[in-house]
């Protein structure tokens, strides 16, 4: 009898601290990495902050289902759907809007070590897909490309973490 008395504790103690613990399901992000082939000829202008118009013109670019989530996890399903041109995504932090970030115009990259990285899904090929999940916290962050020359041809978009 001792025994199933101590199951019978076991299993609402269990019961007890899964409802007091609730689980926070992640918010799901679809990413769409697309351009326009790799016969376009790709803008070098483009870069954040530059203003909307301009950035309507990218040959390349960031599409996502949402511009916004709640502080939390947060799950980025991204797909490259190019048909010939490898991209990759990457989660920026940003201090301020409108900041300028640290971009190498030789090696036509960002310099990962000073934009607030994130994290990132690595090198996608055409067609393939990838996911990144983080915890994120309130504020002002950009998904970009940083495969060379992809950021300044405007592959990016703003993306806002609300409290």
């Amino acid at each position: 009898m001792s025994y199933l008395y101590r199951l019978v504790g076991i299993a609402g103690l269990i019961l007890m601290g899964a409802m007091a613990s609730p689980v926070q399901a992640a918010t799901v992000v679809k990413v769409e990495l697309w351009d326009q082939g790799a016969a376009a000829q790709m803008a070098t202008n483009l870069a954040y902050p530059v203003d909307q118009a301009a950035h309507d013109k990218a040959t390349m670019g960031i599409k996502t289902s949402v511009d916004a989530a709640k502080a939390g996890v947060v799950t980025f399903q991204v797909s490259n759907t190019s048909k010939d041109t490898v991209h990759e995504m990457i989660v920026v932090r940003l201090d301020k809007p409108n900041q300028v970030l640290s971009y190498d115009a030789k090696a036509q990259t960002l310099n990962e070590d000073k934009i607030g990285y994130i994290g990132e899904v690595e090198e996608l090929n055409p067609g393939k897909d990838g996911t990144l999940t983080k915890a994120l916290k309130a504020g002002d962050y950009l998904l970009i490309c940083n495969v060379a020359g992809h950021f300044a041809a405007g592959m990016w978009t703003p993306f806002t973490v609300t409290q």
